[in-house]
């Protein structure tokens, strides 16, 4: 006899929750540090929660899920999550996938949106649970080791910052992913975003690296940057790469990007990963220009809840 046990998140389970999360997926970047610091934080009307799946005591998956946040839509909702590979086909994820449609339910989802592996088993499992297929995104990844473009002279008026020097005031940063991510490829429009919790967010992840991450300024002002998350040994995330309208066209996130790969590997990375939608053919250009190579692919799936 297997038994199967759904419960909420507890410290305890974030190894294995992370574990499985990157199971397979070389290209994602999730300590257990993280896990718990997600699941001890909360946006504004997010009402997140997270479940794992035990089977016979063992935590073996987890599904992370809430009301998305930072947009005047109402009713989006989102679930996340994996099972370890040697436990799925047992059920694990079925029902933690009910676990959390119930949740989003109760706090008013109508449409739930999922991202799902882009392979066969994977999107047959979210087609015939009633999920339908949208949007590719691509992953791609580079070894550090290899070599880089040469740095180029800046134009004049740009200078290449890290984040720290904005720890005391991060607001302008703040004003630049405010912008941009209204533009950014996607079902629902990001258009209120806010201070307070991009604070306790963005700004606030433990794996954050504000040296790391780069902001470009045109004549003092803050333009563009971009967004680095790490393990702390040798793996880089790119999170997210922003330049304000205004000051589009100039190259100011390539100079952003290349400048933060250089300092990861001075700093020692090994490997750096990005993902990118795959209609948001300026960046894949600048990710294709900086040495990264396709890795992996995932797909949006969407599914009304409200019958």
């Amino acid at each position: 006899m297997t038994t199967l046990t759904i419960r909420d998140f507890r410290p305890a389970d974030a190894g294995a929750a992370a574990a499985a999360h990157t199971a397979g997926r070389e290209h994602l970047l999730l300590t257990p540090e993280v896990f718990v610091w997600l699941n001890t934080r909360q946006a504004g009307g997010e009402h997140s929660r997270t479940f794992v799946a035990e089977l016979d005591g063992e935590v073996v998956g987890s599904i992370r899920c809430g009301v998305v946040t930072g947009t005047t839509t109402k009713g989006v909702g989102y679930a996340n999550g994996s099972v370890l590979p040697a436990y799925r086909g047992r059920g694990a994820f079925t029902a933690l996938l009910a676990a959390a449609e119930r949740h989003l339910v109760e706090h008013g989802v109508v449409e739930l949106h999922s991202w799902v592996d882009d392979r066969p088993e994977s999107l047959a499992f979210a087609a015939h649970r009633g999920f339908t297929e949208g949007r590719p995104a691509h992953f791609a990844g580079r070894d550090l080791t290899l070599p880089l473009p040469a740095a180029t002279a800046l134009p004049p008026g740009v200078g290449l910052r890290p984040a720290t020097d904005w720890v005391d005031d991060p607001y302008p940063v703040f004003l630049i992913e405010a912008d941009a991510i209204r533009d950014e490829p996607g079902e629902v429009e990001m258009d209120a975003a806010d201070y307070e919790d991009w604070l306790r967010g963005a700004w606030a992840r433990p794996d954050l690296d504000r040296e790391l991450t780069v902001v470009a300024v045109v004549n003092g002002e803050p333009a563009a940057f971009t967004a680095v998350q790490t393990d702390g040994a040798h793996r880089y995330w790119s999170a997210f790469t922003a330049c304000r309208r205004e000051f589009r066209g100039r190259g100011l996130s390539k100079l952003a990007k290349a400048e933060s790969l250089r300092r990861a590997r001075a700093a020692g990375y090994r490997w750096a990963y990005t993902s990118n939608d795959a209609t948001n053919a300026p960046m894949l250009a600048i990710n294709a220009w900086l040495g990264y190579e396709r890795c992996a692919s995932e797909r949006k799936f969407t599914k009304r809840l409200d019958g």
